[in-house]
């Protein structure tokens, strides 16, 4: 499907370009890079060959269906704006992890101008560098999740109330009714999902304390710079949770390169009830942000239908083929 949007052009960004890299440097091109749902990521490049990036927070680049009601105080709410990108921003910095360099903040037009970090992602990384940067990775990965709080939710929110545990199972259960909903396989087992998601959400003991994480690190989330360094992206979504939250995500995404980044000292009772809970938002999100015309569907059909095999894998009803990356 192409996109049918409108998106932003040379003379769009020509003043802002000015602002950043001077008025003796013209910006010849800019391309919308692919990927994003929730806000438009551009590069910039100049006539004497530098590059920057842009972030663009806008309804037009926004692809996600109602996604303006979200409570932004919610851990679970869309991560999106260009304040939580900021806060995020800072906090990791803070924090001793790599992200890319700010050049400029446009909070009236929703803009930031960011370094433009080369290397291409973690991702696509060719295999002969990837042990390296894998292992730096995990470094980074350590450095984050030492920092720690009292109470959950995103740097400069107030804490959120009640157990995180019942937040996620009510959370689940809510993706279990619209997954149902819309998935034939699904809907056939879900009085077993339900059950399945409270004997796991009832196994999970409280916990004093969270641990600052990414909450959506995949490989493509990883640049990689010209010193074979990791740089994190995509960070509005950076939270203080349960740090299995974080490695579900991370063993479901790098799969055989997990083994870098697997840690000794998590719970098991948190990583099974968060890896039904993961996969059951991994079928509704995709399926919901197919509902409006966000252009690249066939990729986000892929994720929701790899993530039905892994909630039938998990109650024990397998479909055929393997697990799916997120």
């Amino acid at each position: 499907m192409a996109d049918a949007r409108t998106h932003l052009q040379t003379r769009d960004l020509a003043d802002i370009t000015r602002a950043v890299f001077g008025t003796d440097r013209t910006l010849t091109r800019v391309d919308r890079l692919r990927g994003g749902s929730k806000k438009g990521v551009y590069r910039l490049t100049l006539d004497d060959g530098g590059t920057g990036v842009v972030y663009v927070w806008s309804a037009e680049e926004n692809y996600w269906p109602g996604a303006a009601g979200d409570d932004p105080t919610d851990p679970f709410a869309a991560a999106d704006g260009i304040e939580l990108f900021a806060a995020a921003h800072q906090h990791l910095g803070d924090a001793g992890v790599r992200v890319p360099a700010i050049l400029c903040l446009d909070r009236d037009r929703g803009m930031a101008v960011i370094e433009d970090v080369r290397g291409g992602t973690l991702e696509e990384l060719e295999s002969r560098r990837r042990p390296r940067v894998l292992e730096r990775f995990a470094t980074t990965l350590r450095t984050m999740h030492a920092h720690h709080a009292t109470g959950y939710g995103r740097p400069g929110t107030p804490a959120v109330d009640g157990p995180l545990r019942d937040r996620i199972l009510h959370r689940a259960l809510l993706h279990l009714a619209e997954s149902a909903a819309r998935v034939e396989e699904i809907a056939a087992v879900a009085g077993r999902v339900h059950d399945e998601l409270r004997h796991r959400h009832a196994a999970v003991r409280p916990r004093d304390g969270y641990t600052l994480i990414h909450g959506e690190l995949g490989p493509d989330h990883v640049l990689v710079d010209t010193g074979d360094n990791p740089v994190v992206i995509d960070v509005e979504g950076v939270m203080y949770l349960d740090v299995e939250w974080e490695h579900v995500f991370l063993e479901l995404r790098f799969r055989d390169d997990y083994r870098y980044l697997v840690a000794d000292d998590l719970d098991p009772d948190r990583l099974r009830f968060y890896r039904l809970a993961m996969y059951l938002s991994l079928v509704a999100g995709p399926l919901r942000l197919l509902d409006g015309d966000f252009p690249h569907r066939a990729a986000m059909r892929a994720i929701a239908d790899g993530n039905t095999r892994n909630v039938l894998r998990e109650i024990g009803r397998p479909r055929g083929g393997p697990p799916i990356s997120a």
